[in-house]
């Protein structure tokens, strides 16, 4: 595979960006601002990293304007500089291009559609009234089972598996071991046992989404569980049925979404935080990590909820008061009238 390369005037051409120092200067790949070589890219987004930059041996820099000053190398000037980064690192992505067709080890189905440019890899399998549209990408190993569809230009990296009733749209990124379109957790309970209630929706996810390693998202009971367009799900994610994601929200790992909750656009869940059934969230919510939330959230904003981190000795003491909470606050109460009173 050859090497991606570009002059610094290339790279500013190309992400519409002003540079200073040297256009000339080569640049092969990235790296950060403290192991940088002359020949590769970095960026200054946090400036509690400038004594960094002042020693960088970075070959150019992406940075705001108050920062030249601090610059000792070429350097490209945005707004956004962890943004510009990002586009212009994947300039320097090297991944093998996939063969076209469908590998001698795979198993189609003859009820199955697959586009001639599609790639399918080996030990896969598509079962009847699957689609896979045009350009899109099957690892090795994955299972793409009755009435879904792979929409164009996706591309699901190894070992997923899109159970029943599932529609990719077009350039979405699943990452290993994900599931997608299992039985949501439907039980009722009749007198001494449980009665499993059929998930008979599926999942519907918009274009451009990502979809972590390990993550599993439930199709629905009746209607379907939906991630509307640039959605972004970290690893290790637990999304219930009949959830609805708005587009363009993000949520980090081990974070859980429990049945029919609904979370609006351009929100933020930290890691291994919670969202209890049937709550809504509104556009542009952010939860911090380790958060549980318990009901409906109607403004936008940050929220946070649990006990910060303590010293254990201070944790035991003040876990043995939290049992005596509403007798404090009764007793202060009273105090409180009593001094009214006088």
């Amino acid at each position: 595979m050859s090497e991606q390369n570009y002059t610094v005037a290339e790279l500013a051409e190309r992400s519409g960006f002003a540079f200073r120092g040297d256009g000339a200067r080569r640049i092969v790949g990235v790296g950060t601002l403290a192991s940088a070589r002359p020949d590769q890219l970095s960026f200054l987004s946090n400036s509690k990293y400038t004594a960094q930059l002042k020693a960088t041996r970075a070959g150019v820099v992406v940075l705001r304007e108050e920062h030249l000053e601090d610059c000792p190398t070429t350097a490209l000037v945005a707004s956004d500089p962890y943004v510009a980064y990002a586009k212009i690192a994947t300039l320097f992505e090297r991944m093998p291009a996939a063969p076209r067709g469908i590998h001698p080890s795979a198993v189609v189905a003859t009820g199955a559609k697959v586009s001639a440019s599609a790639s399918i890899g080996p030990h896969c399998v598509i079962e009847d009234g699957a689609v896979i549209e045009d350009g899109a990408i099957l690892g090795p190993h994955c299972m793409i089972g009755p009435d879904c569809s792979v929409g164009a230009q996706s591309r699901l990296v190894a070992r997923v598996t899109l159970v029943t009733r599932v529609a990719l749209g077009k350039r979405v990124l699943v990452h290993p071991g994900a599931v997608i379109g299992s039985d949501g957790f439907g039980l009722a309970f009749e007198r001494d046992h449980w009665v499993k209630i059929p998930q008979l929706g599926g999942v519907r996810i918009g274009d451009d989404c990502e979809i972590g390693a390990n993550t599993t998202i439930d199709r629905g009971a009746l209607e379907d569980t939906v991630l509307e367009e640039d959605v972004r799900l970290d690893n290790q994610i637990q999304i219930a049925h009949n959830v609805h994601i708005g587009a363009h929200t993000a949520m980090a790992g081990c974070a859980a979404v429990a049945g029919s909750a609904r979370i609006g656009r351009y929100c933020q869940i930290g890691g291994n935080a919670g969202v209890l059934g049937h709550l809504e969230l509104a556009d542009r919510v952010t939860i911090t990590a380790k958060s549980l939330v318990t009901h409906s959230i109607r403004e936008p904003g940050e929220y946070s909820s649990g006990v910060p981190l303590q010293d254990n000795r201070q944790w035991r003491k003040n876990a043995a008061r939290f049992k005596h909470l509403d007798e404090y606050a009764r007793r202060l109460s009273a105090l409180e009238k009593d001094s009214n009173d006088e």
